[in-house]
């Protein structure tokens, strides 16, 4: 087969290490971390059984040995270098094309260095993020009961690859749009554009506790370690689609807010009789959006480095729409935290939401 392709995928923590390599957990942390660090990549399971009605392929998961916290903290080089090495060992593999996983396809200028350094064609798998995060969120919001263009919401990390293209969307589809970024520049600029585009004059904030109280809505983009999204912070029947790898929803929420829903985003279901020997917490046949990019693009055999960097246009966010209908990828059922979410689970929501908000809304005023 002359269309393989692959993805990067890293350990989110240093409990991804333990589970592949129980024996660790006996070792102190610093020395696993250190560990990491000097192991070569890997290569994780063969993929096998991808198919749509005109074309098939497979690939491979290759493991690049670095934690999410340490592509942040340690110093890029070495960052791009442990990447690059991921890429080599795909293109050795046979590989056409190969996709970057989780926090491999945000470091730097996001992708665009890696590309430069392999002699296959880079995604970062974000267009059909974007797409399949718009759709999700979209589709749990109208569940919810709400009126989507009369909402109030909010993009966190709005000024990333991922985030600037989906404000840049929401900004023509709802009235009230609130931006969260850590560079009041970025945010500024990012306002500017939409207003050229749209004519929507967006609120931007670098603090998203002024804000996020009041939305019916959040897509949470950013690239924090930490999970910045607590339960305290939310109104009651807020719908928030958590595309960010590592997550922003604290697990926290889930314990402690029945009256909330918590979607994660980009979660696609893939044509064909799919096996991805490799256990990443999904149902059968479902894959991250980023995941199924490749895939898409791997079946469509467009060899060419489709998503780079962090300008993200409706052009690529289009055609990989298009890509994906023509080969059979669909937005899968609502998961929350690695469980699917029923139709009864979002009635309860609603229900405690409904007894939950006029306390809420009388609590804000005060404040």
């Amino acid at each position: 087969m002359d269309n393989k392709f692959a993805f990067i995928v890293h350990p989110i923590d240093l409990s991804d290490m333990y589970r592949k390599f129980p024996f660790l957990k006996k070792m102190p942390p610093v020395f696993t971390e250190n560990l990491v660090k000097i192991l070569p990549p890997i290569k994780v399971s063969n993929i096998v059984g991808v198919e749509s009605d005109y074309n098939s392929t497979e690939g491979y998961f290759v493991g690049c040995t670095l934690t999410s916290e340490q592509i942040v903290k340690l110093p890029q080089n070495f960052v791009y270098k442990k990447i690059i090495k991921a890429g080599k060992l795909a293109e050795k593999l046979g590989a056409k094309i190969v996709g970057l996983g989780a926090m491999t396809s945000v470091v730097g200028d996001a992708g665009i260095t890696i590309a430069k350094n392999l002699n296959i064609p880079v995604t970062t798998g974000n267009s059909y993020t974007v797409a399949s995060a718009l759709e999700g969120t979209e589709k749990a919001a109208n569940i919810m009961g709400y009126d989507f263009k009369n909402c109030e919401v909010t993009v966190v990390g709005a000024t990333g690859s991922i985030g600037s293209l989906i404000s840049r969307v929401l900004a023509g589809k709802v009235r009230n749009l609130n931006l969260v970024g850590r560079n009041e520049e970025k945010l500024e600029s990012l306002a500017r554009r939409i207003y050229d585009e749209t004519k929507n004059n967006v609120k931007i904030y670098c603090d998203l506790h002024k804000c996020i109280n009041k939305s019916d809505v959040i897509v949470s983009v950013s690239a924090a370690v930490d999970q910045i999204i607590q339960p305290e912070f939310l109104k009651p029947g807020a719908v928030i689609c958590d595309v960010a790898r590592p997550r922003d929803v604290s697990k926290q929420v889930q314990e402690k807010r029945n009256d909330v829903l918590v979607i994660e985003g980009g979660l696609i279901e893939v044509p064909g009789d799919v096996n991805f020997n490799f256990n990443f917490g999904f149902p059968p046949k479902t894959a991250y959006a980023c995941m199924a990019e490749t895939m898409i693009l791997a079946l469509e055999e467009k060899f060419e480095s489709f998503t780079l960097g962090r300008d993200l246009t409706y052009e690529q966010l289009e055609e990989i729409s298009q890509l994906a209908k023509k080969h059979g990828f669909k937005l899968a059922g609502f998961r929350s935290f690695e469980r699917a979410v029923t139709d009864e689970q979002i009635e309860k929501i609603k229900e405690n939401a409904k007894i939950n908000l006029l306390n809420y809304e009388k609590k804000v005023v005060r404040v």
